[in-house]
């Protein structure tokens, strides 16, 4: 089998089962009828670029470098959907209003998450004052967070 072949059985294996260690990568790997060591499997989790990240049981496992994008995208519209209560554009800013005290671990998500199309938050008590990267308006912006708001209403 050529590194590629090995690869391609990698990320079939990750996308089907929750991987913690290289142990269980390469015991997956024997099962599925790959002869491989534990040194090649980390010199193929280098090379895929894998990542740790928290599987739905909560223990941490490997992914492709993609699934921390989507988990980033998601924790933001879940702090989004938890704590922004009113969200108003102008210009290329936007301000969003949280409830008291809230403000800050709103900022604080939105930062650690690097959203492509913010490039800084200022947080106040219960405001966040979100600047939009240029090429995004405050309206766009605004209206991408007031979908996340309403993330989980019926």
């Amino acid at each position: 089998m050529n590194r590629q072949q090995r690869h391609a059985a990698i990320l079939r294996i990750l996308r089907d089962h929750a991987v913690s260690t290289q142990t269980e990568l390469a015991d997956a790997l024997h099962a599925a009828g790959h002869d491989v060591v534990q040194t090649t499997v980390s010199r193929d989790i280098h090379e895929l670029g894998l990542i740790k990240v928290r599987g739905s049981s909560g223990r941490l496992i490997y992914a492709p470098p993609q699934a921390a994008e989507a988990e980033r995208a998601d924790a933001i519209a879940v702090a989004f959907a938890r704590w922004a209560l009113e969200v108003e554009p102008s210009g290329n800013l936007v301000v969003v209003v949280t409830p008291y005290g809230y403000a800050s671990p709103l900022a604080q998500a939105i930062d650690v998450a690097h959203h492509p199309r913010i490039a800084g938050t200022i947080a106040g008590e219960n405001t966040v004052l979100l600047i939009a990267r240029d090429g995004t308006t405050g309206a766009k912006l605004a209206e991408e967070i007031r979908g996340h708001m309403l993330r989980g209403v019926a």
